[in-house]
């Protein structure tokens, strides 16, 4: 039966691409690594990496075993430090996945809340671009919970957080702002304008394609750019429209903030696996209690943006 110092080794394999990294890492000679690996490969039924001269490459069974090698090694990590937590041995870590927008406009009053009333746990940020890579992290078993845009399927809790607004923000004395009269405009008026984009594979870019299309038009691009936090700024340059959460643009921001029309939003949900732990469910409550959203309501759905 495979065990987890041999599910370690693969995963370290993997990790470094050599046997011979791998063992100065685990602190094991490499005659003992490989044998434990062919005893791996043993109960497996077949071969999991291939010796390559210069490195190593998962077989296709080596692929499919490699996911949950990681996340049997996750949860016996997540079982040591409750067992630890449980007894006042350790103050303990608690891992939060995310997208890059929540990270800056939602999780921070989230994360103040609760640094004030667990001092002594840490919280440890994995952020990623897209959804996609963000649901992927959650089933390789890496993350205590994930925060971010409904996930596609998932077998574990999902929890609704309400639903994230988007703004459009332009310079100050944009035309944009003088003709509307009002702080709504409606997006299929700035189909001309070239827009600050957001980088291929950013969820965001996926934000603003599907709002635009809505509207009947694609975006022209004058920029595009990987950092969340920059499009708000580039737009209040005069670079162009940008579409952002609205609780991202930060206090005294100089730029011109304008409601779309029709409005723009996304679904938050945060995630976990079938049975959380203690820790994770308190950090839970800190978001039903400290996340800044507009409460979701079914009556209002609209088509679910990325």
């Amino acid at each position: 039966m495979a065990t987890l110092r041999q599910f370690e080794y693969l995963v370290t394999i993997v990790d470094t691409g050599s046997f011979t990294r791998a063992a100065a890492l685990l602190h094991v000679s490499q005659p003992a690594l490989s044998h434990q690996v062919r005893a791996l490969e043993r109960d497996a039924g077949g071969p999991l990496l291939e010796r390559l001269p210069r490195s190593v490459r998962l077989t296709p069974m080596g692929r499919a075993m490699l996911p949950h090698a990681r996340a049997a090694l996750a949860e016996a990590a997540r079982a040591r430090t409750a067992a630890r937590r449980a007894v006042g041995l350790e103050t303990g870590e608690i891992q939060v996945a995310t997208v890059y927008s929540v990270t800056l406009g939602v999780l921070p009053p989230v994360l103040r809340a609760w640094h004030e009333r667990h001092p002594g746990v840490r919280v440890r940020l994995m952020e990623f671009p897209h959804t996609d890579a963000l649901q992927e992290a959650m089933a390789k078993g890496r993350p205590d919970l994930a925060v971010g845009p409904a996930p596609h399927s998932w077998d574990g809790p999902v929890h609704d957080l309400g639903t994230e607004e988007f703004v459009i923000v332009v310079p100050a004395g944009d035309p944009a702002a003088a003709d509307s009269g009002t702080d709504r405009v409606p997006l299929a008026a700035l189909a001309r304008r070239p827009w600050v984009h957001y980088a291929p594979g950013h969820g965001l870019a996926e934000v603003l394609d599907h709002a635009c299309a809505a509207a009947g038009f694609q975006p022209l691009v004058a920029v595009r750019t990987e950092q969340t936090a920059a499009a708000p700024l580039l737009a209040a340059a005069g670079l162009g429209p940008a579409l952002v959460p609205a609780n991202l643009v930060p206090p005294g921001f100089t730029g011109v903030l304008l409601r779309p029309d029709p409005p723009v939003d996304r679904r938050l949900t945060v995630y976990t696996r079938p049975r959380p732990d203690p820790l994770t469910t308190a950090f839970l409550g800190a978001l039903a209690r400290h996340t800044r959203v507009r409460a979701h309501s079914a009556a209002a759905d609209r088509p679910e943006l990325p």
